[in-house]
């Protein structure tokens, strides 16, 4: 059970097209490639490494976004708009062992295009964190919850 380094942040706005571009254009991150969650996504780039998501947040936002990633804050402006922080990490049945010994609740998801599985929590302040585990830990370990078993959404874009 270890984590091994901070993986991402995630970002929601309502304008994904001028957040994206400020990005890109103010501090040279580069899009590039982002998985099908059947909702909108950009994931901005640092070389070779995705460090920026972002997706459309405030009251507004689709069913897919809710059901897979739920929805802590409306915020659209403001360090409210930090959606989550992500880590890389292993020993996903240790991992799950501790938070179950902690009482602490999470949720289960699995990105199979990206060899992924993910356990979501939040911090006692209401943080949420996700822990991304590689598939292969997760063998007999079902998910409540798989990235391709959303509908798709309108408007879905990665650019």
């Amino acid at each position: 059970m270890a984590l091994s380094h901070l993986e991402h942040f995630l970002i929601q706005t309502t304008d994904m097209d001028a957040t994206r571009d400020w990005w890109v254009d103010v501090l040279g991150l580069r899009v590039g490639p982002a998985p099908d969650f059947k909702f909108p996504v950009c994931w901005l780039y640092i070389g070779d490494t995705d460090v920026l998501h972002l997706t459309t947040g405030g009251a507004d936002v689709s069913d897919n976004r809710k059901a897979y990633l739920g929805q802590q804050s409306t915020a659209t402006e403001g360090s409210g708009v930090v959606d989550h922080i992500a880590f890389r990490a292993s020993g996903l049945r240790d991992m799950i062992a501790n938070l179950q010994s902690h009482g602490v609740e999470f949720t289960q998801r699995m990105v199979n295009d990206q060899g992924l599985f993910q356990l979501f929590l939040l911090d006692p302040n209401g943080v949420k964190v996700e822990l991304n585990f590689n598939n292969d830990e997760a063998v007999d370990i079902a998910p409540e919850l798989m990235a391709s078993d959303l509908n798709s959404d309108k408007g879905s874009e990665t650019r």
